[in-house]
């Protein structure tokens, strides 16, 4: 979301891979990039979350009704209707209960997996946020809408290890505060983390005189619980990094660290030099010491 209006077509190269309880790739796994869905399918699974929240819903038998009025509910009551006829359903994709039902396993399914996200994400130089959140996101009257499932809320686990997270080409020094950084919840722990990130426009000059053009951020957070037996849906769990950009900017000069021969004799010199003095200074002391003793003794007042 850029300005809290949402945004269509962002260029990106975000893929998501499945991970188990543990964290590691599942066997039976394949890399996907996000955002896949055509227009067509989003129109049908927005129209098959719709029906979920339905209490009245009755769905249709796609003309295998035995009688006025009846409901086929599930994708099971469908194929059921249509043995009835001795019909083969074979419409799976566009029947409305069969993508239901299929979402309804698929969330259940997710509660026991976790996903490792990774990639580039092009935005405009403006205030935004990025997140990661429940359900199907989709856009109605230029807003970020989630679509979700009544218990994918209670589900969602906020857990997450940042590995990396920058806003920018690298440069020697950098330093990103997220960068390792992980939160992890209890499982039956739900709620909203946040991630409040001041972007710095910085400049960084190379020894050779080359400029690198790029970003540094600094970061706060917060975390809010979600209650799980409050009245409506309350806060929606995520994690949510958002975003604004300073207008102070930065420039670094990477300073020349070698240095020519000449430079290294007269500090060579300097160091004999200074080694030299220290080492008089010491024979000097010891040298006017012995003499006094030695003048002493000769006095007889030595002990």
């Amino acid at each position: 979301g850029i300005n809290a209006e949402y945004m269509g077509n962002v260029d990106h190269d975000i893929h998501k891979t499945k991970l188990d309880r543990q964290g590691n790739v599942l066997s039976v796994n394949k890399e996907t990039r996000l955002g896949g869905e055509t227009p067509a399918e989003v129109a049908e699974i927005k129209k098959a979350i719709q029906t979920i929240r339905d209490s009245n819903y009755c769905g249709s038998c796609y003309g295998a009704e035995t009688f006025a009025g009846q409901c086929c509910n599930t994708c099971d009551e469908v194929r059921a209707a249509y043995r009835s006829k001795g019909w083969a359903l074979s419409m799976h994709n566009s029947v409305e209960q069969c993508i239901r039902d299929k979402l309804q396993r698929q969330a259940k399914a997710n509660t026991e997996e976790g996903c490792m996200v990774h990639g580039r994400l092009t935005v405009n130089k403006v205030q935004g946020n990025f997140h990661f959140a429940p359900g199907k996101a989709f856009q109605q009257s230029g807003n970020h809408i989630h679509d979700f499932l009544p218990f994918e809320l209670e589900a969602f686990n906020v857990s997450h290890v940042i590995n990396s997270l920058g806003f920018g080409v690298e440069f020697p020094g950098l330093v990103n505060p997220l960068d390792g950084r992980s939160k992890f919840v209890d499982e039956d722990t739900s709620g909203l983390y946040q991630y409040f990130i001041k972007v710095v426009p910085t400049i960084f000059e190379h020894r050779d005189s080359t400029v690198t053009r790029t970003n540094q951020y600094s970061v706060t957070e917060h975390f809010k619980q979600r209650k799980k037996d409050s009245d409506g849906p309350g806060i929606i769990p995520g994690v949510f990094f958002i975003y604004d950009l300073s207008p102070i900017m930065v420039h670094i000069k990477e300073v020349q660290r070698h240095r020519s021969t000449l430079q290294f004799i007269t500090n060579l010199c300097s160091i004999v030099g200074g080694v030299f003095t220290v080492a008089g200074i010491f024979d000097r002391l010891w040298y006017n010491g012995w003499r006094s003793l030695s003048h002493k003794r000769s006095l007889g007042k030595a002990t």
